[in-house]
């Protein structure tokens, strides 16, 4: 199997409840039903019971009645929601009055039924910004414990099989935080590898901070940065194998890396790659994704107590269905 095909067996291996606070929108709709025919989740769809139905019939899907569906404006639990969320935000000045109205936004709710344990993660964004997607995650559900800023990996699968694990690398930040400082970055490579682990399925995340230096061989503030994060991973994750500061081919290939870093257990041996910065990260992916034919899979949102994944407003169906299952992966790993 390769790597997608082992995520889907995952995600099917232990069925989670993932949130689509979207549900009217047509791909999301179709990947719903694609996902509820495969069982691949237990899905609660967030919209006018009605309305979905109808889509439902329109666009020939006929799987949506295994899904939860939830009506914004007519839930049951929409006052215990509200008390809830007031209480959540009153050092904010939030009112019973805001909260109401807040419960009854699709992405609001979704976070709501993760907050109360109705689900384990929650998918949005073919509709919705980045902005829209984390403030109700980060509101309700909020960082994991040790965490305090949200970063964006990437599933790199290449055809070159001597890099990474297999020719998969995972890589950090490419989605979330511009600038992070040494602890931000430290977190950011903690999470990253968790990412590796629990949706690649590496057993073995061997992290390497990168920079333009490798080693000592530059000096500046931005590569001293590289080398406090690195200390500071030591000392939260002692467990963790990463290295650096690693310049990327150090970090990937096995000669440059005996040479560059002599007796470095990550050089020449990364799987998981940390950028200094995310403008790094985004283009470096782009790169590896335009340039060398790599396929990308995400950004995978992580640092958030629960998961909660953000689409692009042009993916897939397929690129939800693929979120779906990747959503899952966390949600297991979550629980733990």
């Amino acid at each position: 199997m390769n790597l997608v095909e082992k995520i889907i067996a995952r995600a099917k291996s232990n069925k989670q409840r993932i949130v689509l606070p979207e549900a009217t929108e047509e791909r999301t709709l179709r990947a719903a039903d694609a996902a509820l025919r495969d069982e691949l989740a237990e899905l609660v769809l967030i919209g006018n019971p009605e309305e979905i139905k109808k889509l439902g019939a329109q666009w020939g899907l006929t799987h949506l009645d295994k899904a939860t569906i939830i009506d914004p404006e007519n839930n049951p639990k929409s006052e215990e929601y509200a008390a809830l969320l007031a209480e959540l935000r009153k050092s904010k000045g939030m009112t019973i009055e805001q909260a109401r109205e807040l419960v009854k936004n699709p992405l609001y709710l979704g976070c709501m039924i993760i907050k109360t344990e109705g689900a384990d993660g929650q998918i949005s964004g073919a509709l919705s910004t980045t902005g829209d997607t984390l403030r109700p995650a980060l509101q309700i559900i909020k960082c994991a414990p040790g965490i305090s800023c949200v970063s964006g990996a990437m599933l790199l699968i290449t055809k070159e099989k001597e890099f990474g694990e297999d020719g998969v690398i995972v890589m950090g930040d490419v989605a979330v935080t511009p600038m992070p400082d040494a602890d931000q970055l430290s977190q950011i490579a903690i999470c990253t590898a968790q990412t590796a682990k629990s949706v690649a399925g590496f057993e073995d995340p061997r992290v390497a901070m990168l920079s333009f230096s490798t080693k000592g061989s530059a000096k500046h503030e931005v590569v001293d940065k590289v080398v406090e994060a690195t200390r500071l991973v030591h000392e939260k994750a002692p467990e963790l194998k990463v290295d650096g500061e690693l310049q990327a081919d150090a970090a990937l290939v096995a000669s440059v890396g005996a040479k560059k870093a002599p007796g470095s257990e990550i050089a020449g041996k990364a799987n998981v790659l940390i950028a200094p910065c995310l403008e790094v990260g985004n283009i470096g992916y782009k790169l590896v994704q335009r340039l060398g034919g790599a396929e990308a899979l995400g950004p995978i949102l992580q640092g958030i107590a629960r998961p909660v994944n953000d689409l692009s407003r042009g993916c897939s169906v397929d690129d939800i269905y693929k979120m779906i299952a990747i959503t899952a992966c966390q949600a297991m790993d979550a629980k733990k």
